[in-house]
């Protein structure tokens, strides 16, 4: 498996570019670099469940470690009742909670106002995230978090954009699952909605469809 380290550079160069409304004040809060990308963080490439969100938020920034702020401790909260049986005491128990999980993002860099990257942003950076699901991660299935991250597929992979459109359209797209091939390699996607406390509709059952997420992937593995 080749290193993270140019791909990493190669985000930095590209954020360095200084057209994009990254955050700036947080970063600076945080002590950060504002073209470092919050990537992997301690999650594993080896991994064999992988999550996909949006971008990083403030918390996120502030730990250097990808879904941790309000909607990612959901999914945090989850992975360490699934494993513990109940929710994580603190942020570096929810963080050793992920640690067995992939983690990655459409644009790994939190913009002014939380705000969704636009369609050019993600055009710009979809080259190194699909080399990092592709050629990094071993994994095949993706939770993908919330419409954005779903839909970023058709981005490399125009064709795919009716199948995707098609599924979206679905009364049991939370449940069901797709197969899609992307940049020649098999993924299994698995949708939920963005655990955002916005989401009035879907923020409720969040959890629950989470945890029936995990269930069906035979998360965690027992030994």
């Amino acid at each position: 498996m080749p290193s993270l380290t140019p791909l990493m550079a190669r985000l930095s160069a590209e954020a360095a570019r200084g057209d994009m409304a990254i955050d700036l004040p947080v970063y600076a809060e945080a002590g950060r670099d504002p073209t470092e990308a919050v990537l992997l963080g301690s999650g594993s490439l080896s991994a064999r469940v992988g999550f996909f969100g949006r971008d990083p938020g403030r918390h996120e920034i502030l730990l250097g470690e990808p879904f941790i702020g309000a909607g990612g401790r959901l999914v945090r909260d989850a992975l360490h009742a699934a494993r513990s049986g109940g929710a994580p005491p603190d942020v570096d128990a929810a963080i050793r909670a992920g640690q067995s999980m992939f983690w990655a993002n459409t644009v790994p860099y939190k913009p002014t106002g939380n705000k969704a990257w636009s369609m050019g942003v993600k055009r710009r950076f979809s080259p190194l995230i699909a080399e990092l699901l592709v050629s990094h991660w071993s994994g095949q299935d993706l939770i993908t978090l919330g419409n954005v991250a779903f839909d970023w597929f058709r981005i490399e992979e125009p064709g795919l954009a009716p199948t995707l459109k098609a599924f979206w359209t679905r009364p049991d797209r939370y449940t069901a699952s797709l197969d899609i091939r992307f940049r020649g390699k098999a993924l299994r996607l698995h949708p939920l909605p963005h655990p955002s406390p916005l989401n009035a509709t879907w923020y409720p059952r969040f959890p629950g469809l989470l945890r029936q997420r995990l269930a069906d992937l035979g998360w965690p593995e027992r030994p």
